[in-house]
This record gives C-alpha cells, structure tokens and sequence, in this order.
C-alpha cells in the first residue's frame, strides 16, 4: 500500500497531561474511502486521539500526516480547512435557528451586500436531496427529532467540503428505525469517498457499518483488523485484556412477594398505567423513543405530577408526590442523563456520594466528617469505583465510574427500590458487564430494580419480566421464558 491509500498516518502519538499518560506511542493508518470503526472501554484513549485530530491537542511527541500533509502545530481551524470533520454526541446546533442558517452560519452567501437567501436555500436542498432524507431548509432546528438534527450536523460538516468525518457515539440517542435511516448517510458519504472515523459503545452497530476496526487500550494501539475477520467475543477480548465471561449473570437467588403496586397512573403524558414488582426482581420496561418509559418513571419517582392512580407500598397504600416523598419511602432514580440530572459533575466523588443523604451524616445541621468519609468509603468500595482519591471530580470520570458513584448515592439513602433509565447508555462493554454483575448483586440483596432500555439484548439478557409501552400506555408483559425481540417489537410499534 502507497502512502497515497492512507488519508490519515499517525505515527507514534504520545499525550501526557500532567503525568497521566493518555495516549501511549499510538500508530494507525486509515484509508481514503472507509468506514474505520474505533472502539475500546472508557478511558482507552479514544477522546484524546479525536482532539488530536481535530487540534484541539497537540501531541506530546509523534508526528502525524492528513492527505499527505504534516499536521505541525495543528489547530481545530487548521483541521477544519484541512477537511476534517466532527460530529460529537452533543449535537453543536443553534436550536432557534433555521436549518438553512445553521449550515450557513458564519459562511452566508451573498449577492452584493445583501444575503442570497435563495442559493442559501436551494444549495442546503440539494445537500440534504444528496443524501436521500427529506428536511425543510427552512424549519426551525428545535422543532427536529434528534435523528433529523445529526443530518443536519452531516450537512453542515459536508458543507465544509470535507474528506474525513468522525462520529463519536452518533447513535446514542436513536431509536433502530432512527439508527437504520443514519446508516443509510453514513453509506452515502462512503459513495462520496468520504473516510468516516466511527467511534460507538455499541459493538453490534461496528459489524454491521464498519469496513475495519481499531482497538485501543489504556492509551494504547492494540490491534487494528478488518471487520469481516472477527466476532463479538474476540473483539471485547482485545478491548478488555481479558475473556469477560458471561455478559449477563444469571439470577441466583428466588424472587420475592411484590414490594411496588401502581394501579392507573395517569396524567399528560401516560395513560393507565400499571405494574406490580417484586422483591429481588428485574423488571424490564420497554418501548420506542416517546412512548412514556421515562415519563412513568418520574411519575413513580414523584418528580412529575399524577392526576389519577394509586401506589402501594408493601401493601399500604402511599402518595409520593415529590422526589423527597419518594427517597423517604426508599424509592431512587438512577436518571438516563446522568451529567446534568445524576451528578453535580463540579463536585467531587465524596459530595456526590452523600449530598442525598446528607441527613445520615450530618448532627445539628453540620456535617461529620468522620462518618461522611465512612460511608463514602463504605459505598465506593462497594461500588467499586476507579479515581485517584474521594475528591476526585464528578466529570474527570469514565462513564461507567460517573454512573457507580450515582449508584453509590442512592445506595447511601438505603434505597429498596431502585429506577435504572438506560443504565448502561455511553458506557464500554467491560463497565457494562460490572454494572449487570452490581445489578444481579443487589436484586440477590432483596432489593427491586425498575429497569428502562433502549436496548433489546440488555433488556432480554437481565429481565425477569418486560413491561412494553407505547404511546404513554402499557401495551403488554412478557415472561422471561418467552420474551423475543420481534415480540417486543410487535407490542412496541402500531
């Protein structure tokens, strides 16, 4: 192979901060044309390599080449005019604005000193016509689904005339119809010959869009092989340094009588919705983006209103009518969006720990610190987090570590009743397996775990039954014995 096949050669990339060493003597070449997975657990070195390419880094040493050009003192402006592209998960639009004035911003066209608010709006037609998905030009971007904005994100990036474009976990927030539709870009970029860096938590996603695949861990380059000449088992091996064993531990202890009743819960966005969960079970709850999963949730958790249903409690009737009615019932919730509901990610691990449960730690309105510090050691060992001290801060962690400590929180409030929503989104395959092995722990414990999940294996593989909503209503249960994805399917869509 010619060096004029590779659009990127790095060569011996090393990045420290502070000590750490975050990239360790990384080498890889990419070719002109391919969809390059890149995959490793959390802390692997993944979002570095990104702010390498992109200049956001500079190497600590190593040197690197992009169509056959020294990248020397790059800048994200540099890499921009090179022709490389970023899509992050968190989207970079303007919501109050126009798609058109989106792709546009800071580049309009004009015809003398007036906007050509008509090429403006045919060239963004014929981009978004080129990659086969129907967007009005002119519709405001907050009034988007998600799936529609990260085409927006591609149309701004290819707008820029790019020749190489990484997406970081673009799917994260997609439902399967949503996801089959990105696919369908990303393959028209490839046609385009435009070289796609695809980095995704979700393995099944690599074999179906990648042409090969690169793992890294702690910081280094391990393997990079074509796609097509390995499977699931190898893959997490080489991402982990180890065989992970059975990816869903099996229940090992009976479930008990029912603990939580909801019998009608209904208001705005859910319609008549009941459950009944068991002590030390896992109950699964189903359904496409918007069906109501979150919404029940909350209204189970008190943080959002209900204008008609009942809850029991170990057979007494109760009202929780706010989070703190909830936590004094011993009812938690582990939220999807962990960064901005489940942690003060400017706090460190200690304060996070305990800020729920301030009360256990605290005698005459002060904390002490003798018994904060216990039971923060107390739930961190348990959880098993990773960090340099206590203190360490909330948004310095790996996402499998920032979702232990806001397991650990809830813990801390003697919590009987715990509500996953998507426990394991943006989390590696190694953190996911410690995640189900601390979620079987604690059912085994006696406590009952509400489980939502955009994912039909994890759904499958840890339910002991699944509940499955649509449109804000429960459309069905399904046993353990019997539950199929395509029978989830069929009792999630019309």
């Amino acid at each position: 192979m010619t060096t004029n096949d590779n659009i990127l050669v790095l060569k011996h990339i090393t990045k420290r901060f502070s000590g750490v060493l975050a990239l360790d003597d990384v080498s890889l070449e990419l070719r002109r044309g391919e969809i390059h997975a890149l995959v490793g657990e959390n802390g692997a070195g993944k979002s570095t390599l990104i702010k390498v390419i992109t200049g956001a880094h500079l190497p600590t040493s190593g040197d690197w080449t992009f169509d056959d050009k020294e990248m020397t003192n790059n800048s994200p402006a540099i890499s921009k005019a090179a022709g490389i592209g970023v899509i992050y998960q968190e989207l970079n639009l303007m919501p109050q604005l126009t798609v058109r004035e989106n792709i546009f911003y800071g580049k309009e066209i004009k015809k003398g000193i007036f906007l050509d608010e008509k090429k403006m709006y045919r060239d963004c037609l014929k981009m978004i016509d080129d990659l086969g998905v129907s967007i009005d030009p002119n519709a405001l971007v907050r009034d988007l689904s998600i799936a529609e904005q990260q085409v927006v994100e591609i149309v701004k990036a290819i707008s820029e005339d790019i020749k190489f474009l990484i997406m970081d976990e673009p799917t994260a927030p997609l439902t399967n119809t949503e996801i089959d539709k990105l696919f369908s870009v990303v393959e028209k970029l490839r046609a385009k010959g435009i070289t796609i860096l695809y980095i995704s938590h979700r393995l099944e996603e690599i074999f179906r869009i990648s042409d090969r695949v690169t793992v890294l861990r702690d910081g280094r380059h391990v393997i990079t092989m074509n796609t097509a000449d390995t499977d699931r088992p190898m893959l997490i091996k080489h991402m982990v340094g180890r065989e992970i064993g059975q990816e869903y531990p099996k229940r090992t202890t009976p479930i008990g009588p029912p603990v939580l009743e909801v019998e009608g819960y209904t208001n705005a966005a859910i319609h008549d919705c009941s459950l009944t969960l068991h002590k030390g079970e896992i109950l699964g709850l189903a359904g496409l983006v918007g069906a109501g999963r979150t919404e029940f949730a909350r209204g189970i958790f008190g943080a959002d209103p209900i204008s008609r249903g009942t809850m029991r409690l170990n057979g007494e009737i109760v009202e929780i009518r706010t989070p703190k009615d909830a936590i004094r019932h011993r009812i938690g919730l582990i939220t999807e969006d962990r960064k901005s509901q489940g942690l003060l990610i400017n706090k460190g691990i200690d304060f996070n720990v305990v800020y729920a449960s301030l009360k256990s730690v605290s005698r005459a309105g002060f904390v002490q610190k003798k018994k904060e510090a216990a039971t923060v050691s107390r739930f961190s060992e348990a959880m098993h987090i990773k960090a340099h001290s206590s203190t360490q801060l909330a948004k310095t962690l790996s996402g499998g570590n920032q979702q232990k400590v806001v397991l650990a929180k809830w813990l801390a409030t003697q919590c009987d009743i715990l509500i996953f929503d998507e426990p394991t989104r943006g989390i590696d395959v190694g953190a996911k397996r410690e995640i189900y092995q601390l979620m079987r722990d604690l059912v085994s414990e006696g406590k009952s775990i509400l489980m939502i999940s955009s994912e039909m294996p994890e759904l499958i593989g840890m339910s002991d039954r699944i509940l499955v909503m649509r449109k804000g209503a429960i459309t069905g249960m399904l046993s353990s014995e019997d539950v199929k994805q395509e029978s989830i399917l069929e009792l999630a869509t019309e």
